[in-house]
Protein backbone atom coordinates (compact mmCIF):
# COMPACT_ATOMS: atom_id res chain seq x y z
CA UNK A 1 0.00 0.00 0.00
CA UNK A 2 1.18 3.53 -0.81
CA UNK A 3 0.72 5.71 2.26
CA UNK A 4 -0.77 9.20 2.19
CA UNK A 5 2.60 10.73 3.05
CA UNK A 6 4.26 8.82 0.23
CA UNK A 7 1.59 9.98 -2.22
CA UNK A 8 2.11 13.57 -1.11
CA UNK A 9 5.87 13.20 -1.47
CA UNK A 10 5.67 11.57 -4.91
CA UNK A 11 3.29 14.22 -6.23
CA UNK A 12 5.51 17.01 -4.89
CA UNK A 13 8.34 15.73 -7.10
CA UNK A 14 6.39 16.87 -10.15
CA UNK A 15 7.80 20.31 -9.34
CA UNK A 16 11.44 21.23 -9.89
CA UNK A 17 11.55 23.07 -6.56
CA UNK A 18 10.89 19.89 -4.60
CA UNK A 19 13.11 17.74 -6.83
CA UNK A 20 15.98 20.06 -5.97
CA UNK A 21 15.03 20.20 -2.30
CA UNK A 22 14.85 16.42 -1.94
CA UNK A 23 17.41 15.57 -4.62
CA UNK A 24 14.98 12.99 -5.92
CA UNK A 25 12.83 12.38 -9.01
CA UNK A 26 10.16 10.00 -10.30
CA UNK A 27 10.45 7.19 -12.84
CA UNK A 28 7.21 5.63 -14.10
CA UNK A 29 6.18 2.77 -16.36
CA UNK A 30 7.39 -0.78 -16.97
CA UNK A 31 10.07 0.00 -19.59
CA UNK A 32 11.66 2.91 -17.73
CA UNK A 33 11.67 1.19 -14.34
CA UNK A 34 13.07 -2.00 -15.88
CA UNK A 35 16.00 -0.01 -17.34
CA UNK A 36 16.39 1.79 -14.02
CA UNK A 37 16.76 -1.48 -12.11
CA UNK A 38 19.82 -2.34 -14.26
CA UNK A 39 21.45 1.07 -13.81
CA UNK A 40 23.69 2.68 -11.19
CA UNK A 41 20.99 5.08 -9.98
CA UNK A 42 20.14 4.89 -6.28
CA UNK A 43 16.50 4.04 -5.63
CA UNK A 44 14.66 5.47 -2.64
CA UNK A 45 11.19 3.94 -3.07
CA UNK A 46 9.92 1.27 -5.44
CA UNK A 47 6.29 0.36 -6.08
CA UNK A 48 5.35 -2.42 -8.51
CA UNK A 49 2.29 -4.44 -9.39
CA UNK A 50 2.24 -8.20 -8.86
CA UNK A 51 2.54 -8.86 -12.60
CA UNK A 52 5.68 -6.71 -12.80
CA UNK A 53 7.04 -8.39 -9.67
CA UNK A 54 6.44 -11.85 -11.11
CA UNK A 55 8.07 -10.97 -14.44
CA UNK A 56 11.22 -9.45 -12.93
CA UNK A 57 11.42 -11.45 -9.72
CA UNK A 58 15.15 -12.16 -9.97
CA UNK A 59 16.06 -8.55 -10.77
CA UNK A 60 13.93 -7.26 -7.92
CA UNK A 61 15.69 -9.34 -5.27
CA UNK A 62 18.33 -6.59 -5.06
CA UNK A 63 15.65 -4.09 -4.00
CA UNK A 64 13.73 -6.09 -1.41
CA UNK A 65 14.29 -3.47 1.34
CA UNK A 66 12.48 -0.72 -0.55
CA UNK A 67 10.06 -2.80 -2.64
CA UNK A 68 6.32 -2.58 -2.14
CA UNK A 69 3.85 -4.58 -4.24
CA UNK A 70 0.69 -2.55 -4.83
CA UNK A 71 -2.56 -2.70 -6.74
CA UNK A 72 -2.76 -1.18 -10.22
CA UNK A 73 -5.28 1.45 -9.15
CA UNK A 74 -2.84 2.73 -6.50
CA UNK A 75 -0.21 3.48 -9.13
CA UNK A 76 -2.74 5.28 -11.28
CA UNK A 77 -3.40 7.74 -8.45
CA UNK A 78 0.21 8.89 -8.12
CA UNK A 79 2.79 10.25 -10.51
CA UNK A 80 1.94 12.01 -13.73
CA UNK A 81 0.67 9.21 -15.98
CA UNK A 82 -2.73 7.75 -15.24
CA UNK A 83 -1.98 4.90 -17.66
CA UNK A 84 0.92 3.64 -15.51
CA UNK A 85 -0.12 0.15 -14.47
CA UNK A 86 3.21 -1.52 -13.75
CA UNK A 87 5.81 0.32 -11.68
CA UNK A 88 6.92 3.59 -10.13
CA UNK A 89 10.20 4.50 -8.44
CA UNK A 90 11.52 7.46 -6.50
CA UNK A 91 15.18 7.87 -7.39
CA UNK A 92 18.07 10.01 -6.13
CA UNK A 93 19.43 12.57 -8.57
CA UNK A 94 23.11 12.56 -9.51
CA UNK A 95 25.66 15.30 -8.96
CA UNK A 96 26.10 17.88 -11.73
CA UNK A 97 29.67 16.91 -12.66
CA UNK A 98 31.63 18.44 -15.54
CA UNK A 99 31.89 16.16 -18.56
CA UNK A 100 34.98 15.83 -20.74
CA UNK A 101 35.23 14.02 -24.05
CA UNK A 102 37.95 11.66 -25.10
CA UNK A 103 39.62 10.96 -28.43
CA UNK A 104 37.21 9.52 -31.03
CA UNK A 105 34.18 10.66 -29.04
CA UNK A 106 31.35 13.04 -29.85
CA UNK A 107 29.06 14.78 -27.38
CA UNK A 108 26.01 17.02 -27.69
CA UNK A 109 25.64 20.60 -26.53
CA UNK A 110 22.06 21.82 -26.04
CA UNK A 111 21.50 25.55 -26.18
CA UNK A 112 18.26 26.40 -24.39
CA UNK A 113 16.13 23.36 -25.23
CA UNK A 114 12.89 24.15 -23.38
CA UNK A 115 10.45 21.39 -24.37
CA UNK A 116 10.58 18.27 -22.13
CA UNK A 117 9.54 16.00 -24.99
CA UNK A 118 12.33 17.35 -27.18
CA UNK A 119 14.96 16.80 -24.50
CA UNK A 120 13.69 13.28 -23.87
CA UNK A 121 13.78 12.50 -27.58
CA UNK A 122 17.29 13.93 -27.93
CA UNK A 123 18.48 11.73 -25.06
CA UNK A 124 16.89 8.70 -26.71
CA UNK A 125 18.51 9.58 -30.06
CA UNK A 126 21.87 10.04 -28.37
CA UNK A 127 21.57 6.61 -26.77
CA UNK A 128 20.77 5.04 -30.16
CA UNK A 129 23.93 6.49 -31.72
CA UNK A 130 26.18 5.74 -28.77
CA UNK A 131 26.46 9.30 -27.47
CA UNK A 132 26.83 9.14 -23.69
CA UNK A 133 27.41 12.81 -22.76
CA UNK A 134 25.22 15.88 -23.19
CA UNK A 135 26.17 19.38 -22.04
CA UNK A 136 23.17 21.63 -21.39
CA UNK A 137 22.74 25.36 -20.98
CA UNK A 138 21.43 26.49 -17.62
CA UNK A 139 18.15 27.41 -19.36
CA UNK A 140 17.60 23.93 -20.80
CA UNK A 141 14.68 22.02 -19.27
CA UNK A 142 15.45 19.96 -16.15
CA UNK A 143 16.71 16.46 -16.97
CA UNK A 144 14.66 15.06 -14.08
CA UNK A 145 11.35 16.51 -15.26
CA UNK A 146 8.92 13.52 -15.37
CA UNK A 147 8.01 14.29 -18.99
CA UNK A 148 11.68 14.23 -19.98
CA UNK A 149 12.29 10.93 -18.19
CA UNK A 150 9.21 9.36 -19.75
CA UNK A 151 10.16 10.48 -23.27
CA UNK A 152 13.58 8.84 -23.01
CA UNK A 153 11.98 5.38 -22.72
CA UNK A 154 14.73 4.29 -20.33
CA UNK A 155 17.65 5.85 -22.20
CA UNK A 156 18.16 8.32 -19.34
CA UNK A 157 19.96 5.53 -17.47
CA UNK A 158 22.80 5.47 -20.02
CA UNK A 159 23.33 9.19 -20.68
CA UNK A 160 25.19 11.73 -18.53
CA UNK A 161 24.07 15.36 -18.53
CA UNK A 162 25.98 18.39 -17.31
CA UNK A 163 24.34 21.81 -16.86
CA UNK A 164 26.67 24.78 -17.16
CA UNK A 165 27.34 28.18 -18.72
CA UNK A 166 27.90 27.22 -22.35
CA UNK A 167 30.04 30.22 -23.26
CA UNK A 168 32.53 29.32 -20.54
CA UNK A 169 32.40 25.60 -21.34
CA UNK A 170 32.83 25.92 -25.12
CA UNK A 171 35.52 28.56 -24.69
CA UNK A 172 37.73 25.98 -22.96
CA UNK A 173 37.43 23.35 -25.70
CA UNK A 174 40.15 22.58 -28.25
CA UNK A 175 38.13 20.24 -30.48
CA UNK A 176 35.76 21.02 -33.34
CA UNK A 177 32.42 22.60 -32.42
CA UNK A 178 29.73 21.82 -35.01
CA UNK A 179 26.58 23.93 -34.95
CA UNK A 180 23.31 23.53 -36.83
CA UNK A 181 22.66 26.86 -38.60
CA UNK A 182 20.71 27.85 -41.69
CA UNK A 183 23.80 29.31 -43.39
CA UNK A 184 26.05 26.32 -42.67
CA UNK A 185 27.65 23.76 -44.95
CA UNK A 186 25.37 21.05 -46.34
CA UNK A 187 25.65 18.25 -43.79
CA UNK A 188 25.68 15.70 -46.61
CA UNK A 189 29.01 17.13 -47.77
CA UNK A 190 30.59 17.71 -44.36
CA UNK A 191 33.70 15.74 -43.46
CA UNK A 192 33.35 15.30 -39.72
CA UNK A 193 36.40 14.82 -37.53
CA UNK A 194 36.70 11.87 -35.15
CA UNK A 195 36.05 14.00 -32.06
CA UNK A 196 33.92 17.03 -31.34
CA UNK A 197 30.78 18.64 -30.01
CA UNK A 198 27.49 19.11 -31.86
CA UNK A 199 25.41 22.11 -30.82
CA UNK A 200 21.62 21.94 -31.09
CA UNK A 201 19.75 25.22 -30.66
CA UNK A 202 16.50 26.40 -29.14
CA UNK A 203 13.28 25.16 -30.76
CA UNK A 204 12.12 28.64 -31.81
CA UNK A 205 15.26 30.75 -32.07
CA UNK A 206 18.03 28.30 -32.93
CA UNK A 207 21.53 28.73 -31.53
CA UNK A 208 22.10 31.98 -29.63
CA UNK A 209 24.42 34.66 -31.02
CA UNK A 210 26.88 34.16 -28.15
CA UNK A 211 27.24 30.46 -28.92
CA UNK A 212 27.26 30.97 -32.70
CA UNK A 213 30.45 33.00 -32.35
CA UNK A 214 32.17 30.00 -30.78
CA UNK A 215 31.18 27.45 -33.43
CA UNK A 216 34.11 26.32 -35.57
CA UNK A 217 32.07 24.45 -38.21
CA UNK A 218 28.62 25.64 -39.28
CA UNK A 219 26.46 22.87 -40.71
CA UNK A 220 22.92 22.73 -42.05
CA UNK A 221 20.38 20.06 -42.94
CA UNK A 222 19.32 20.83 -46.53
CA UNK A 223 15.65 21.68 -46.99
CA UNK A 224 13.75 20.32 -50.00
CA UNK A 225 10.24 21.36 -49.02
CA UNK A 226 8.47 24.33 -47.50
CA UNK A 227 8.72 23.71 -43.75
CA UNK A 228 10.24 26.61 -41.83
CA UNK A 229 12.22 24.45 -39.42
CA UNK A 230 12.84 20.96 -38.03
CA UNK A 231 11.92 19.71 -34.58
CA UNK A 232 15.04 19.75 -32.37
CA UNK A 233 14.82 16.02 -31.69
CA UNK A 234 14.52 15.16 -35.37
CA UNK A 235 17.36 17.53 -36.28
CA UNK A 236 19.58 15.83 -33.71
CA UNK A 237 18.86 12.40 -35.20
CA UNK A 238 19.64 13.61 -38.75
CA UNK A 239 22.93 15.18 -37.68
CA UNK A 240 24.04 12.16 -35.68
CA UNK A 241 23.17 9.81 -38.51
CA UNK A 242 25.40 11.79 -40.87
CA UNK A 243 28.23 11.98 -38.34
CA UNK A 244 28.33 8.26 -37.71
CA UNK A 245 27.53 7.20 -41.27
CA UNK A 246 30.59 9.06 -42.52
CA UNK A 247 32.77 7.92 -39.61
CA UNK A 248 31.74 4.27 -39.65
Amino acid sequence: MITKNQIKYINSLQQKKFRLENQSFIVEGAKSVFELLKSDFELELLFVTKSFSDEYEVLLTNFSKILTVVETNELEKVGSFSSNNAALAVVKTKENIELLIHESEFALILDDIRDPGNLGTIIRNADWYGITKIICSLETVDFYNPKVINATMGSFTRILLYYTDLVDFIGKQTVNIYGTLLDGENIHHTNFSDTGFIVIGNEANGISNEITKLITHKITIPRFGGAESLNAGIATAVVLDNVFRRNS
